[in-house]
């Protein structure tokens, strides 16, 4: 054993290099916590929060009641019943929606089986309830979920996309493919 090694031994060298870590801490100290129902957290830009269904700029409906929603979610927490709009047997929607917010995962699974965007994830995370009961929540609560928290609504397909309305046989008061 080396003089240098001797020294290392009878002074405890190891543990008062860790303790200088411990005394810096003490030094130097700055609290941590946040004050909550005044300071919030910067959300991560992947933050999932609750579900939302949205709704197009002219405030229709974006589900078209096709449930890959419901095939998609792992538990088992969306519900849809879906039906022909009337006299357009090719056009569908959800006539009622149903989700039960104390299963959801928030994988965000449902959202990307969507065909037309019709979920969305909020940023929203403060719904503590007393009745879980609350949280089984139908289409209106879902739209207004999704009214609140994605203000800005995109135009519908048709609109969007000029040759879609114009090849689209479903909309009566669009032109049709010339023959």
């Amino acid at each position: 054993m080396t003089f240098k090694a001797w020294i290392k031994t009878i002074t405890f060298y190891d543990i008062l290099v860790g303790m200088k870590v411990t005394m810096a801490h003490m030094l130097h100290y700055r609290p941590v916590t946040i004050q909550y129902p005044h300071e919030k957290r910067t959300l991560p830009d992947n933050y999932r929060g609750m579900l939302a269904l949205l709704r197009y700029d002219d405030g229709t409906e974006k589900c078209v009641g096709c449930d890959l929603c419901e095939a998609a979610c792992p538990s088992r927490v969306i519900r849809v019943i879906s039906a022909e709009v009337p006299g357009e047997p090719t056009k569908r929607y959800s006539k009622e929606y149903y989700m039960d917010m104390t299963r959801c995962l928030f994988c965000g699974l449902c959202v990307d089986a969507c065909p037309v965007d019709a979920l969305g994830m909020t940023r929203e995370f403060e719904w503590s309830v007393y009745d879980k009961r609350q949280l089984h929540l139908n289409k209106e609560q879902l739209l207004a979920i999704g009214d609140r928290s994605f203000p800005v609504r995109e135009k519908q397909l048709e609109l969007q996309h000029p040759n879609v309305a114009f090849f689209n046989v479903a909309f009566k008061h669009l032109p049709q493919k010339p023959g």
